[in-house]
């Protein structure tokens, strides 16, 4: 149909499905297009004011996630040149058969694997006797008292003093022994660091497992005016948790601090211990191969560069140097604490798995080291901080009685298997504090109320 304008309309007709010829209605007309104009080279592209995509003023905040992976190729692109290089230099450095050590540090390796747990037992026979004491002195008390009376209470000290004693010679033997027969004995430095690294935590665990009970019998001993005991203790009450099993599963446990009680899981799941154990298998290799790959030479090639003073050569090896190790650690914190202590919680149920938090948006040093490592965070703090700002020191006080403390552990691990007991370990962590104290005003500003944002 022509209309009085010379357009041209077109009406169509739409027939039903059983042959009528009768129109249906269009429930939803399509909208119509705007006109296009016959001019291509005018069109408006600069209509409006915008800022650069960059710039601080600008109203949306763009994604760097492109630039992420652009930093991921060239650290992969950079680090697979050094690699070639490397080859090519070096050749294939990797050796089974080059690691020399002796049947006799094999020996005492095993030997000492199977005599440092026995301090741990030691520990259960010592809390056996004083539980027996707690349970006899708790008849003596009478009904509606709200404590023992004062010749009960010079029962306790002198029952205290006691046990205090065995236990303080009972995990000073099982660091000391153990720490003379590396030293003297074992000369493979692999075998002695995990040798001296058991002795570590099951020193750590006794001294635990002893403060603890203490606390559990002076509150079962003051039943009405005894200090609060956390509700989940309940489900294994003082002294029903000094048995043999529960020794032994703290034995094993993912952590160092002692409790009657930890939250569990409900199973075990077997496919993810496989994972977890592929992932510590894999990345051991990755760090042996790293380490006798790259550590190895730079470390051999800086000797004549230290001897000479050449500090250019010097600091261009520390740097190199650095890269390596950072990637090793990175490996070796993975293994250890994602890989291997999950696989070893899920095998015992245990359900508390913050083994670590985002360390690596700390705010501070400070802050790294309350996050990097929380089974050490979090046992220096329940058994040295607390208790001695609970006792009136300062919180400075006990944070350098901590690191002190670490200190001469740090000093023992690294210089006893190596033989070389120098103090570099102990100083390194000790300056850890001048450090803290420099970064503190960061995570202050952080946080935005002056206080810490991690407790």
């Amino acid at each position: 149909v022509q209309t009085s304008n010379g357009a041209t309309v077109t009406h169509r007709s739409t027939s039903s499905s059983n042959g009528d010829d009768s129109t249906t209605p269009n429930p939803t007309p399509t909208p119509a297009r705007p006109p296009r104009s016959k001019y291509r080279h005018v069109a408006a592209v600069h209509s409006i004011t915008r800022p650069s995509c960059l710039s601080h003023d600008s109203n949306a905040t763009p994604s760097f996630l492109g630039f992420r992976n652009l930093m991921v190729i060239v650290l992969v692109v950079g680090n697979l040149r050094l690699m070639i290089e490397n080859m090519q230099k070096y050749g294939v450095l990797i050796c089974i058969r080059c690691h020399a050590y002796r049947n006799q540090d094999i020996i005492m390796g095993l030997m000492l694997y199977f005599i440092i747990p026995c301090h741990l037992f030691a520990a259960y026979l010592i809390e056996l006797l004083a539980a027996q004491q707690a349970r006899g002195s708790r008849k003596r008390i009478k009904e509606g008292r709200t404590g023992p009376s004062d010749d009960d209470r010079k029962r306790f000290h002198t029952a205290w003093t006691v046990v205090a004693w065995a236990h303080g010679i009972n995990i000073t033997l099982a660091l000391a022994l153990t720490t003379v027969i590396v030293y003297f004995r074992i000369f493979h430095p692999l075998i002695g660091t995990l040798t001296e690294l058991h002795a570590i935590i099951v020193w750590l665990k006794a001294a635990s497992y002893a403060f603890t009970n203490r606390d559990l019998r002076h509150a079962y001993l003051h039943p009405v005016k005894g200090e609060a005991v956390p509700d989940l203790y309940a489900r294994c009450p003082y002294p029903a948790n000094i048995t043999m099993g529960n020794l032994v599963y703290f034995w094993w446990a993912p952590t160092l601090v002692y409790q009657p009680v930890y939250p569990r899981t409900d199973r075990i799941r077997w496919l993810f211990v496989a994972k977890r154990l592929g992932e510590v298998f894999c990345l051991s290799v990755f760090i042996w191969f790293a380490t006798a790959q790259y550590a190895t030479p730079v470390l051999v090639n800086s000797i004549d560069k230290i001897a000479s003073l050449d500090f250019p050569s010097i600091l261009e090896r520390l740097l190199k140097l650095s890269t390596i190790s950072l990637v090793i650690w990175l490996a070796g914190f993975f293994a250890l604490f994602q890989s291997f202590l999950n696989a070893l919680a899920e095998v015992l149920r245990f359900g508390d798995r913050a083994f670590y938090d985002d360390w690596w948006n700390s705010e501070s040093l400070g802050a790294y080291w309350r996050l990097w490592n929380k089974p050490v965070y979090t046992y220096f703090k329940r058994h040295v901080y607390m208790p001695m700002v609970g006792r009136g020191w300062s919180p400075s006080t006990a944070s350098f009685s901590v690191f002190l403390l670490s200190a001469f552990l740090h000093e023992i691990l690294v210089g006893v298997p190596t033989h070389n007991i120098i103090g570099v370990a102990f100083l390194g962590m000790l300056l850890q504090l001048p450090l803290i104290a420099m970064t503190a005003p960061l995570e202050k500003m952080k946080s935005g109320t002056g206080g810490s944002t991690h407790t």
